[in-house]
This record gives C-alpha cells, sequence and structure tokens, in this order.
C-alpha cells in the first residue's frame, strides 16, 4: 500500500462544503462510539447498520456516501480494539479509552463517493454533498495505476489548505545494491545519531531555529479579538508556522532514513520509550524536536522496501557497558567520553552505538566469537554478507 497526496484547488464554496463533510464525517463516528459505550460489545457490522439508520434520521447525514459513513465508523471502531490492545498488552501509563472527537480534519472515501477524470488530474466528489470537481496539484502521477487500485480517498483540511491523499493497493519494490555493510545507531541530543563507525549526523533543531518566529507568531494571535476575522487570519499564519516545522522535521527523517537503510545491509537501533523520556520537562522538548519516533518508524518501513534487516534492541545499559571487554562503567549523562580500565577511550554515543550493533546483531542469530569494535572491524564486506546469509539462511539484500 502506498499513499499518493496532491493539493485540492477549488473555490471557496467547495471549500465551505468539504468542512460540512468533515463535520459530518466526525458526527458518524462520535454516534458509533456512542453506540458501543452504550451497548458493550458491539461488533463493526452493527455499527455499519447504524450508519444507516443515521442516515435515516439526519438527512444531512445521508448527503455523506455510505462508505464514508461506514469508514468513519470504522475509525471508532480501531480506537476501540486499540484500546483493547493496550489493555492486554499491559502497556504502562494511560491505556487511550477511546474519546469523543471535538477537531477532526478528515473525511475518508473507500471506493466509491468519488470519481476522477479523464486524465486524473481532477477529482469529483458524487455523493449528496456534490462538492464538485476540485483540480489535483503534486509532483506524482495517478496514470500509473488503474482506479481498481486505488482503495481508499482521504481529504485533509490543514492550515494551507485541502489535500487528498490516494490510498493504491500496490507493493512499492525498490532495486537492492548489496552493501556489505552493519550498522549501530545511537540518537542523541548534541548529534541526531552516531553511528558505530564514529560518523555523525548533526542535529536540524527545526523547532528551536523557528521558536522566535513562532513567539512572535503567537503573541500577535492573543492580541486580536476573539472571534474576529483577524484572529482567524492570526491562528492560520500561526498553523502554517507550526506546519512548515513539522514539514521540515519529517523531511529530515525520511531523508536520513534512506541514506541509513541504502548505505548498510544491517541496521540497528534502540526501542526507546519516548513517551517516558518526554516526562523530564528540561529535555521534553529537544527530544520531541529531534523525531526520534518519526526516524524509527521510517528506518523500518524503508528496510521492508529495500528488503534489508533493521533490528530494534532494548536500550539497556547501551552507554554504560564497555564495547571492548563488556565491563560496565557508571557515569552520568554529564559525562561524554567512555573510559573504561581495558583501555578504551570513545565518545559516550560512538561506545553506545557499538554496543547496540552487537546486540542487534546478537539477536538476528548472528553470533560473535569475541566481543569488540576490532572484531566487527575485521569483518570484510563480502564477509560479512555471507555471515547474515548463512545465519538468516536467505539473502538480506
Amino acid at each position: 500500500m502506498i499513499v499518493l497526496e496532491f493539493k485540492l484547488k477549488g473555490s471557496s464554496q467547495q471549500y465551505r462544503v468539504i468542512d460540512e463533510m468533515i463535520r459530518t464525517a466526525q458526527f458518524v463516528r462520535n454516534k458509533a462510539l456512542r453506540y458501543w459505550i452504550d451497548n458493550q460489545g458491539v461488533k463493526l457490522s452493527d455499527l455499519y447498520k447504524q450508519c444507516a439508520i443515521m442516515a435515516k434520521e439526519f438527512e444531512w447525514a445521508g448527503k455523506l456516501n455510505s462508505m464514508a459513513r461506514q469508514a468513519s465508523a470504522e475509525r471508532a471502531i480501531f480506537a476501540i480494539q486499540r484500546f483493547f490492545a493496550n489493555c492486554k498488552g499491559k502497556k504502562p501509563g494511560k491505556k487511550g479509552y477511546p474519546q469523543f472527537k471535538k477537531h477532526t480534519r478528515s473525511v475518508e472515501y473507500k471506493t466509491s463517493g468519488w470519481a476522477l477524470s479523464a486524465d486524473k488530474r481532477c477529482l469529483s466528489f458524487t455523493d449528496g454533498f456534490a462538492a464538485g470537481t476540485f483540480r489535483l496539484v503534486g509532483s506524482r502521477d495517478l496514470h500509473f495505476y488503474a482506479p481498481k487500485e486505488i482503495k481508499r480517498v482521504r481529504v485533509i483540511h490543514r492550515a494551507d489548505g485541502y489535500y487528498a491523499q490516494f490510498c493504491i493497493n500496490v507493493e512499492r519494490t525498490e532495486e537492492v545494491v548489496p552493501t556489505g555493510k552493519a550498522i549501530g545507531i545511537d540518537v542523541g541530543l548534541n548529534h541526531f545519531y552516531t553511528d558505530s563507525a564514529g560518523e555523525t549526523v548533526p542535529s536540524p533543531r527545526h523547532l528551536r531555529k523557528s521558536e522566535k518566529a513562532l513567539k512572535r507568531l503567537q503573541k500577535r494571535t492573543s492580541r486580536k479579538k476573539k472571534g474576529s476575522r483577524n484572529r482567524k487570519k492570526a491562528i492560520n499564519k500561526l498553523g502554517r508556522k507550526h506546519l512548515k516545522v513539522s514539514r521540515q522535521r519529517k523531511d529530515f527523517a525520511v531523508k536520513t532514513a534512506l541514506c541509513v537503510v541504502k548505505s548498510s545491509d544491517f541496521v540497528a537501533y534502540e526501542n526507546l520509550q519516548i513517551k517516558n523520556m518526554v516526562k523530564n520537562h528540561k529535555l521534553a522538548k529537544s527530544i520531541s524536536d529531534a523525531a526520534w519516533s518519526q526516524f524509527s518508524q521510517w528506518l523500518e518501513y524503508f528496510g521492508k522496501v529495500y528488503g534489508k534487516t533493521v533490528v530494534a534492541v532494548a536500550p539497556g545499559y547501551t552507554s554504560q557497558d564497555c564495547s571492548s571487554c563488556g565491563n560496565r562503567v557508571q557515569k552520568s549523562l554529564s559525562v561524554r567520553t567512555h573510559v573504561c580500565s581495558c583501555g578504551t577511550v570513545l565518545d559516550r554515543d560512538h561506545n553506545a552505538a557499538l554496543n547496540i550493533l552487537a546486540k542487534g546483531l546478537k539477536q538476528a542469530g548472528i553470533i560473535l566469537n569475541t566481543a569488540g569494535h576490532a572484531e566487527i572491524n575485521a569483518w570484510g564486506q563480502t564477509d560479512l554478507y555471507s555471515l547474515m546469509v548463512t545465519s538468516t539462511g536467505k539473502s538480506t539484500g
């Protein structure tokens, strides 16, 4: 499944109709959740029936395409299933009990209620709302995909306009060039990450760089009279700036993860508990700005696309243990150099990256005869690739 996104170009009246569609989808989702709360144990098929009942009971709800109403009900059931999965898995902290939505920004259609033009450059909505035809603006081309391959169309309202996402049921495959390299990655705040070869990538700090402009826009917003048109304009400018920071962060995470996966056959990274880490109010902003979770998600995704092995390892004691002898050297977060009695002197993050790589190789079934940076570097590229093939029984590249 791949997702292609385009910006929708239409009139202001058409945009107001889309807002009505989104509010209706939110209403259906909340009503489905209310039905589940009142009738515990209902199934998705029961919520589908309630969608049909709602269409008859509320005339404006019947304007929304039947499959779009079902997709809204699915959002409710997915939230319920996630809650039960968190409870069953004994997830620490809040389990995410389903909540009613107040500020939904999207509506989702399945295979009906919309139509593409012959040149696939315009999108029309054919349900009761009659939003009309929108021009699709984007760098991707829908001509490569048949209409039957498009399983969902999601319309999203963002600060800078309205967008359409096409969920296409095709497998993304990329040509794989084996490199014979294995890499361990330790993410941090001084550097975005340090790998097991000692190379570092600087942290972009997008939020920190835009903080002054965000504060200025926030101050302008707070000075405007509530409910006025000028306040709405100020809120939109503030939202656009936040959206730009979010896009910068995502762009960096995607490009960095792609570079890591394409340059290595084996990638090991720390499975950090970000939700727990951001409870430290002194580091929460910097951790959130680094977007480690987003980076790890794209590592996993590109690992599947390119057929590379990507392993998440437990973060315990990766900074404290010596990568050469295995002895535990206790040190506070302010100590940035690892010094061991065996004579090893390394940057703290470099030492952690070596430990992460060793843990990842062991977790993947590649057993090291001896611990240490020297043995890892002693493998040639061809030997490492052959060892990975032998251990897993198949090529990872």
